[in-house]
């Protein structure tokens, strides 16, 4: 009795993490989470800039925080991503081709398009083509939690199509990070970490092992990637994909409130703080200004575009549930880039402090346009569903 009076004070707290891990899975909830975080590092650093960029630079062990959010906390992030990609191509609209053909084709034209326009735009720029390929992620918690927001009242199959879509898009930027963001390779360390990677999937596929044995194999894997030279976040999404499908609810179980609830609101918070005295002037930038294009007009004429061409050449069908004002609707959610586009962003000019935070503040006016005209083309096509009832 002693005993169970003893741990009775215990139940409590654990009742409330319980709660508060299920509230953090919930979309809006995280997305909520990430706009708090932004709205406090804008807050801070336009307060008190010198102190919120000496918090970025505190070191810690071999990385100053900032490089931990971006190359530590963002893996986390990535995994999830990675076992979101799992379970589209096993169970969701990935395991068919023909239901999978719209948002995969949607998503490329929504990565190539982008990146034509941001090009287009900054056009003769210095250093112009070193961020082609910011406008070409889409940030799937930010456009999530919009939708939800905004149109919960709209068919599933919308939400199917942008999660999709999202999810091709994330495999598309990891791609990109670990093709075109490399510059130098240590083989030696590289090889450690494939063969980490490759270890975990082999016991992931015999189902053996056991948490202590994944997160040292995962920890390896992130640690030889950091330091082969390879973006870290390459190794979360590898193991996100190799993640055994018996596996991957209970692994994304745990892992999405840490994601949702601290790794992507501290790196927003880390990586958001930029100084608003001469806002006006970013737009005098034609890098600055081709990454909004590429975002705002790049993102939705190539969703919305590619979408309309496969259903129009008859490689895809559109849901019946759906109309293509639905659809336009929901490519401007495609503008959200954020937490991809700030790391690409950060990958590209990471060298140059003063173009890298213009970079910064034109992904976060792109997603807040974005974000703004979504939500009012959703908030019609919801009353007009309403009315039509």
């Amino acid at each position: 009795m002693r005993r169970a009076a003893e741990k009775w004070p215990l139940r409590p707290t654990v009742h409330y993490a319980k709660t508060l891990a299920e509230a953090l899975r919930l979309e809006t909830i995280g997305g909520i989470i990430m706009l708090v975080a932004t709205v406090t590092a804008l807050v801070w650093a336009n307060v008190s800039n010198d102190t919120y960029t000496a918090l970025q630079h505190i070191r810690l062990g071999p990385l100053e925080l900032y490089h931990w959010a971006q190359n530590g906390l963002l893996a986390i992030f990535f995994f999830v991503a990675g076992l979101e990609v799992k379970e589209e191509f096993i169970h969701g609209e990935l395991a068919n081709l023909r239901k999978a053909a719209l948002p995969i084709i949607a998503a490329i034209a929504g990565m190539i398009v982008p990146a034509v326009v941001y090009l287009a735009v900054s056009w003769g720029a210095p250093d112009a083509a070193r961020g082609w390929a910011i406008p070409t992620a889409t940030d799937i918690a930010f456009a999530l939690a919009v939708l939800a927001v905004t149109a919960s009242a709209m068919p599933a199959a919308l939400r199917a199509f942008l999660l999709t879509c999202a999810v091709v898009d994330d495999l598309g930027a990891i791609s990109i990070i670990a093709i075109f963001y490399t510059e130098h390779v240590d083989l030696l360390m590289l090889g450690g970490g494939v063969l980490a990677i490759a270890l975990y999937g082999v016991l992931q596929a015999k189902r053996a092992g056991s948490l202590w044995i994944y997160l040292p194999l995962g920890l390896i894997a992130w640690g030889c990637l950091e330091a082969s030279g390879v973006h870290a976040t390459v190794a979360g999404v590898a193991l996100g994909l190799l993640t055994n499908i018996a596996n991957i609810e209970k692994a994304d179980h745990y892992t999405r409130p840490i994601s949702a609830g601290f790794a992507v609101p501290v790196f927003a918070f880390l990586s958001a703080g930029v100084s608003l005295a001469g806002f006006s002037t970013i737009f005098d930038d034609r890098v600055v200004m081709g990454v909004i294009a590429g975002l705002v007009i790049g993102k939705f004429v190539g969703v919305f575009g590619g979408a309309w061409l496969s259903v129009r050449l008859g490689l895809a069908r559109l849901s019946e549930e759906l109309h293509w004002r639905d659809m336009a609707a929901v490519s401007l959610l495609g503008g959200i880039g954020f937490t991809v586009s700030l790391l690409i962003g950060n990958l590209a000019y990471g060298d140059d402090p003063a173009r890298s935070a213009a970079v910064t503040t034109g992904v976060l006016t792109a997603s807040l346009i974005a974000s703004v005209l979504a939500a009012v083309l959703l908030h019609v096509r919801v009353r007009k569903r309403r009315e039509a009832r």
